[in-house]
This record gives structure tokens, C-alpha cells and sequence, in this order.
């Protein structure tokens, strides 16, 4: 291979679009029927948006567990697909899907391709990202002291974190790693948030007790650092006077864009933004191409995660015909077959 499309180009049985709770189950469930997978998601991690949007939320409707939090549900579906040995993109979308002779080639933004003779599309509402604050410099500090997601608390033992928000995740967040940061400080333009009243009452009392430091009201101005390291985040407020916080990381949580991006131009059959699929099968109107969860409809449509593990078994099962043509799949229970082998 000499040319830099060939250098760039990955060969697997399925591409998943999303890294989500479906997404992670159904690398789970093509790995039972022997299948590889790639993983491709426009965020930086895991989790979709259990992980961008409230992980310290719990969630009650999964079955066998009475109360999880959405990062320990995500979390133990890593685990569970791990054995299976998936190969995520991340940080990319499949801008293009393209039929190559009998296989999908995923042109991805960063100027890779994926070729498989499935795709199984599990992206939620569409790709989505951080709406970023406008800040000059913000790019250069983005993955090294700018953060829109947090995947490990451990990550901020010891440092002095800014969070920028007034919704759920700020607020859950400033909570969160007020135990293991050395400064926690949120920055809000009013006193009062929006998060869930139990969760700003509970940062409140943290900021009487001097644990956490609310800068109300403040917005961000500007930041100060060298080589990608922040040293201070500037805030300002509506008159325009300024202060310095010293800190070490800025998480600004100003929510997420969602659209459904290139996935609508894929002639797929949608149905008002959502992939009408076959719901014997989970099979769109492209041969090869599946759909599992809140992106696929279908009549009587549940839009519930525990759904979307049911859907993401049925495309599994469906791709395995796909992939092995004419050859018949012996249906085993988990608890006769157990995990096979990495395919």
C-alpha cells in the first residue's frame, strides 16, 4: 500500500457510529457472533451522552440494577465489550458512507476510511459536540488543560479546577471534584442555576462551607498559559470588571449542539431526522446498514436504553448473515457458549 488513502484505510465486519450505551453493547453483542468492530464517535471518550451529559445522574430503568449511575453504566459496558478488543476513533465523524463492491466505506473527517460489510448506525440524536466559549486561544489548550467532558475524576486529583456553567453537568461536576481537586471554582453570570434543586442546594452549602468557591457573576473573558498548560482563567462580569483565577484546568460545560449531520444524506429512509429500520431485523433501507437506538424508528418505538440493547443484538445477529453470507449461525445462550474468543 503506497498510496496515503491506503496507508489510511482500516478493513473490519462492522463499523458502529457511536459510542454510547448501544453503541458499547453492540460491540458486545457482534463480538458473541464472532464479529470485529470499529467504533467511531465525534467525542473525545466513551459514553455518549450518559458521560457528557450527566454521569453522576441515576439511572433506575436497567434491568438488574435497581440504582446506577450513568458513568458506572458506561463503564461496565467497556468492560463487557473489552474481551471483543474494539478499535475506537474518536474525536471524528463518518462524514461519508459509500458502497465499495460488496463492503461500506465510512469516509471519516480526519481523512481515514473504514471498509466493513456492515455499518451499525447507534448514534443517539446525531453527532454532537461542546458548544465552546468564545475565547482567543481556546484550540491550544483544548485536551490538555480544556476539558468538555470529564471521564476520570482521578484525572483532577490535586489541581485548581474552573467550571464554567449553570446547568446539570457544572453542577454535578463542582460536587463531584470538590473531593479530590485542591480548588473547585464555578463561574456563573447569576446566582441562581439550573440544575436540579437538590444538586444546587447541595452546592450551595458546599460554597457556605468554603469547599467549593461559586464566582457569581462572572463570565469567562480570557485565559493565560504557555505551551497548551493554562496558568489563570479571566473572568469578567457585565460591567466589565475583571478577575484572575488561578487554575490549572477550565471545564466549560455550556451544553452540546446536536445535529444529525451527514447521516441525513446517506439515503437511509428517514423518518423526521430518524432511520426508519425493519424491526425484525434492525436493517435500514441500504443493504448492510443497521440502526439501534434513539436514531432508529420503527412503529411502537420505545426510546429507552434497555430498547436499544434489544435493537443492538437484533443488528448483531442480522449483520452476522451479512458478513457470512449463506452460513448458518448457531444461536447459543451466554450461559451455554460463554464469551467466545476474540474474533
Amino acid at each position: 500500500m503506497n498510496s496515503k488513502e491506503e496507508v489510511m484505510r482500516h478493513e473490519t465486519d462492522a463499523v458502529i457510529i457511536g459510542a454510547g450505551p448501544v453503541g458499547l453493547f453492540a460491540v458486545f453483542e457482534c463480538g458473541m457472533v464472532k464479529l470485529k468492530c470499529h467504533v467511531v464517535d465525534a467525542l473525545e471518550g466513551i459514553g455518549g451522552q450518559c458521560q457528557a451529559l450527566y454521569p453522576e445522574k441515576p439511572i433506575f430503568d436497567i434491568p438488574g440494577h435497581p440504582r446506577i449511575l450513568a458513568a458506572e453504566l458506561i463503564d461496565k459496558l467497556a468492560e463487557q465489550a473489552a474481551p471483543f478488543s474494539p478499535t475506537y476513533h474518536f474525536g471524528v465523524q463518518v462524514i461519508s458512507l459509500q458502497r465499495d463492491g460488496q463492503r461500506w466505506r465510512c469516509g471519516l473527517s480526519n481523512g481515514e476510511a473504514i471498509l466493513a460489510p456492515v455499518v451499525i448506525i447507534a448514534a443517539g440524536c446525531g453527532a454532537f459536540g461542546p458548544n465552546r466559549p468564545p475565547l482567543e486561544g481556546l484550540t491550544g489548550y483544548e485536551g490538555t488543560s480544556v476539558f468538555y467532558m470529564v471521564r476520570k475524576r482521578e484525572d483532577f486529583r490535586g489541581k485548581r479546577v474552573v467550571i464554567a456553567g449553570g446547568g446539570d453537568s457544572a453542577v454535578d461536576w463542582a460536587v463531584s471534584l470538590a473531593e479530590v481537586a485542591a480548588k473547585v471554582m464555578v463561574v456563573h453570570r447569576r446566582p441562581k442555576f439550573r440544575a436540579a434543586p437538590e444538586s444546587e442546594a447541595r452546592l450551595k452549602q458546599m460554597a457556605a462551607s468554603g469547599a467549593v468557591e461559586l464566582v457569581v457573576p462572572y463570565q469567562l473573558h480570557g485565559l493565560e498559559g504557555e505551551g497548551g498548560r493554562l496558568s489563570a482563567v479571566i473572568v469578567a462580569t457585565l460591567e466589565g470588571e475583571t478577575r484572575r483565577l488561578d487554575a490549572d484546568v477550565l471545564l466549560p460545560f455550556f451544553g452540546l449542539a446536536m445535529e444529525l449531520g451527514p447521516i441525513a444524506d446517506w439515503g437511509l429512509g428517514m423518518d423526521r431526522s430518524l432511520i426508519a429500520v425493519d424491526p425484525a431485523t434492525g436493517a435500514s433501507s441500504a443493504p448492510g446498514v443497521f440502526a439501534a437506538g434513539d436514531i432508529c424508528s420503527y412503529p411502537g418505538k420505545l426510546k429507552l436504553i434497555l430498547s436499544g440493547f434489544a435493537e443492538a443484538a437484533r443488528a448483531a445477529h442480522s449483520a452476522y448473515d451479512v458478513v457470512h453470507p449463506g452460513e448458518a449461525l448457531h444461536f447459543e445462550y451466554s450461559t451455554t457458549s460463554g464469551v467466545p474468543a476474540n474474533p
